[in-house]
């Protein structure tokens, strides 16, 4: 049963995830050439952004399924998240299969992954709302998988589009970089042209 106190999450989530597909579904038209089947980064791409519609499809799903009087949150969390693994799997298994696996980032091996495990915690939390479906604590740790799978799909739509990204990691190894360069190999050209020509 979901306490009346996280229906209105539930229902506010669902807008926002059908608001998120539609988004997500114009990204795909506008990066149409990103998605190149014959190119590694096409295949790579269309994964990110099969990954990104099945994070929004799922906080969709569970969201509305628990908007409906009774019992249904254990059993669409189970489900989808179910349906979800099925999706990692199958993603994971074309990297392989196509020789990526190497050539795809580490970070695209991770999100995928990390996806997999919101989906193991998530079948795992259904199944205990099925057994115990007066655990208001089951169903706020669903509301929180549905909020990680919207944070997912926004990030794998951001990459899917090519914006800018800046990470912590890559940015410190850039300075550390550019510090161990010397001052002609660094970008913006010689010591003396960054000194205003001193």
């Amino acid at each position: 049963m979901v306490p009346e106190s996280i229906r209105e999450f539930f229902a506010a989530s669902a807008g926002v995830a059908g608001t998120l597909i539609g988004l997500l579904f114009v990204a795909i038209s506008v990066a149409a050439g990103r998605l190149d089947r014959t190119k590694t980064s096409g295949r790579l791409n269309r994964i990110s952004a099969a990954a990104a519609l099945t994070g929004f499809t799922n906080a969709l799903s569970v969201s509305m399924f628990a908007l409906v009087p009774g019992h249904k949150i254990g059993p669409a969390a189970l489900a989808v998240g179910v349906a979800g693994l099925g999706f990692v799997a199958a993603a994971l298994i074309s990297l392989y299969r196509l020789g990526e696996m190497r050539r795809a980032l580490v970070r695209d091996v991770l999100l995928l992954a990390g996806l997999g495990a919101v989906f193991v915690w998530q079948v795992i939390t259904g199944a205990q709302v099925l057994l115990q479906p007066d655990n208001p604590g089951a169903v706020n740790t669903i509301a929180i998988l549905v909020i990680v799978c919207f944070l997912i799909g926004v990030g794998r739509s951001w990459e899917l589009i090519g914006a800018p990204s800046f990470g912590i990691t890559r940015e410190v190894t850039a300075l550390v970089r550019d510090k161990n360069q010397a001052p002609d190999e660094r970008p913006g050209g010689t010591e003396g042209d960054r000194l205003g020509g001193a």
